[in-house]
């Protein structure tokens, strides 16, 4: 195979990949205004539904733009070769492959960060906030960003160097030490990141005594469920919108409630979305997900060992001295299809873990209360209750709203 030949089939991937997505898009757009299934009509009234059918058009017409201009801005890169720039200045800066990668990483990921921007912003004071939902201040907006910068300088400077070193150093066998730790900071990263990571955005408080913490203890019990850390987040410095997770394991399993959840829900609900947090982590969820995240992870580096030495992928990114900052490149587009299809897969286990929790909550509390705090969640962020099934297929990791609510009730 010609580099050039290679540079067009890497090329063919990113329109192909793009065109299934917008086919998608369109799929989907298509089915915004029909008439809610008669189980989950009483989501929205009348005026409700329309302010939904406006918020997901322009939602859909606003993503349609930016990704126009991502694809038109990713293809120019390409063919203008962008890559061969970015490297020659990397190599100008510093002769150290590991400071050569940081510098080519840290160009492209802030020429990204650039373009992106502009429409983020746009999404967050425009559209959120037309449709009552965004609370984020400008000034917590780019501190966000700033703080995610510097995450990604510290943690992502660190393993990319930790990885450019196996790679100098250990030759072919690099993806084992990689996968190594890959899993140990993945491992670690379920267990701390409540602790350590959420504190730099948010603010997070333990439940206070009272009503709901009691009612949440009496279920835990009940179910045999040690849980001593639950707490609030101040979810509403951002968005109006509602959410709650389950993270970690062993001594560091915690439960997170968005303070707009608590507001939005009664106790009931909010002890029956618990409920099905608490079956994810009874049905080892947390752990099936973790181990087939790591697999899938040695997979995907075993493969880039087998082809990262290939000149022919710096070659096709007119890159004449081949390096591995411009294979890593090359390989992450070819290797994306296969990605795709794992992306497929890991959905629909999702989507079945989603039911199993559902069950799990109807079976120790009640499905009655679950069915309407999912109801309240859906109007609440003025979801698609309509959606395309090709659509759910490709990018759905829960099942629809109508899904989850025939599956409770057929547990009745």
């Amino acid at each position: 195979m010609t580099p050039q030949l290679l540079f067009y089939i890497i090329i063919g991937i990113l329109i192909l990949s793009f065109s299934i997505d917008k086919i998608l898009d369109y799929l989907n757009a298509k089915h915004f205004n029909d008439e809610l299934p008669e189980d989950i009509s009483d989501v929205y009234d009348q005026e409700e539904y329309q302010t939904s059918q406006r918020y997901k058009t322009e939602n859909y017409k606003f993503g349609l733009i930016t990704s126009l201009i991502s694809i038109a801005a990713t293809l120019a890169f390409f063919f203008l070769d962008g890559f061969a720039y970015v490297d020659s200045y990397a190599r100008s800066v510093a002769d150290n492959n590991i400071v050569i990668t940081l510098v080519f990483f840290g160009c492209i990921m802030l020429a990204s960060d650039f373009l992106s921007t502009p429409f983020s912003y746009y999404q967050t004071f425009v559209i959120e906030e037309k449709f009552g939902f965004n609370k984020t201040s400008i000034k917590t907006f780019f501190l966000d960003k700033l703080k995610g910068w510097l995450m990604m300088i510290v943690v992502g400077g660190l393993l990319l160097s930790a990885i450019v070193w196996f790679y100098e150093t250990t030759a072919n066998n690099f993806w084992l030490y990689t996968w190594g730790l890959v899993t140990v900071f993945a491992v670690f990263m379920n267990l701390f990141y409540a602790r350590l990571i959420v504190p730099l955005f948010n603010k997070q408080t333990p439940l206070e005594e009272g009503s709901l913490r009691s009612q949440i203890e009496t279920y835990a019990n009940k179910v045999g469920f040690t849980l001593d850390k639950i707490f609030v987040i101040d979810g509403s410095k951002r968005s109006t919108k509602a959410n709650a997770y389950f993270s970690g394991f062993g001594s560091e399993k915690r439960v997170t409630l968005y303070d707009t959840l608590i507001k939005e829900l009664n106790e009931d609900e909010i002890v029956a979305v618990l409920a099905h947090e608490v079956g994810h982590y009874k049905k080892n969820h947390i752990i099936i997900n973790l181990v087939t995240s790591i697999l899938t992870t040695g997979f995907t580096l075993w493969l880039l060992s087998l082809f990262i030495d290939n000149a022919i992928l710096s070659e096709a990114l007119n890159v004449s001295k081949p390096s591995f900052h411009i294979g890593l490149i090359a390989f992450g587009v070819l290797y994306s299809p296969l990605s795709e299809i794992t992306g497929l897969a890991m959905n629909y286990l999702s989507r079945k873990f989603e039911y199993q929790a559902d069950n799990y909550a109807k079976t120790t509390y009640s499905g009655g209360p679950l069915i309407s705090a999912l109801k309240k969640l859906s109007k609440n962020s003025l979801s698609n209750l309509t959606p395309h099934a090709a659509y759910v297929f490709a990018h759905y990791s829960h099942p629809t709203l109508l899904d989850r609510f025939k599956n409770l009730q057929a547990t009745s």
